[in-house]
């Protein structure tokens, strides 16, 4: 693992976007709340209950990472293998839960697509640290990972439907596209783990079990997870 510095535009943005994405749940937690009636201190409670809950899970992630203890691969179960769990639980809760649900009857679609531009300044952060040696090639977009697609059409998508061009036929394709591109990037990242080294030995994905990075898979992963299945409740109302 090469050195590096929080300082560096590439390795910074792994600490700005997560920050961003907690903000984001908070304001549209308080904001969904009051849609749905809440009274403004209910809805400033369910946005702190949420930030609070993010902040702690963000907290054990970044310590666990710190710890060295996602590098231990040796183990049976790997660490990293119940991190992969706990994301995806997380997301789910999440989403099937009530922010989640509230998110999706009080949100409008735009907006849902519209935070998944996140994903835009993400992997051209990626893309920045394989220059840097940090991350391998198949992670970015010269290699096997083109979630970029998803990150630039967001913004494209979210205008359309905004303005009215655009209507729910074409956020369900979006977001059916968008949730493809999110699991090939998730599988080429654990294919290229050290327990499997798929694309070789000289092309390990370990860089995630450090921090800030590990919020990769932590923060980020979870947000995109969950904002799809958001998307898909709110297609279904």
């Amino acid at each position: 693992m090469p050195p590096y510095r929080l300082t560096e535009p590439a390795v910074f943005t792994f600490v700005l976007i997560p920050v961003l994405l907690v903000i984001a749940l908070a304001w549209c937690t308080v904001w969904a709340w009051r849609r749905a009636g809440a009274s403004p201190p209910a809805a400033r409670r369910a946005g702190l209950s949420a930030t609070f809950a993010a902040g702690s899970w963000m907290a054990l992630t970044w310590a666990a990472a710190a710890s060295g203890i996602f590098r231990q691969w040796d183990r049976d179960p790997p660490p990293f293998a119940l991190l992969v769990v706990g994301v995806i639980g997380v997301a789910v809760t999440l989403s099937f839960g009530t922010i989640g649900r509230q998110i999706a009857t009080q949100a409008p679609l735009w907006l849902l697509v519209a935070i998944q531009s996140f994903r835009l300044p993400l992997e051209l952060a990626m893309h920045g640290l394989y220059e840097r040696g940090i991350m391998p090639v198949q992670m970015s977009y010269s290699g096997r990972n083109v979630d970029i697609i998803t990150g630039a059409t967001a913004v494209v998508v979210a205008l359309l439907v905004k303005t009215g061009r655009g209507g729910r036929g074409l956020v369900a394709l979006w977001n059916v596209l968008g949730l493809g591109l999110l699991v090939n990037v998730v599988v080429v990242a654990i294919l290229s783990t050290p327990r499997f080294s798929y694309f070789g030995n000289d092309h390990l994905n370990v860089f995630v079990t450090y921090p800030p990075f590990v919020w990769l898979p932590a923060v980020m992963v979870v947000a995109a997870l969950a904002g799809h299945l958001v998307i898909f409740r709110a297609l279904s109302r």
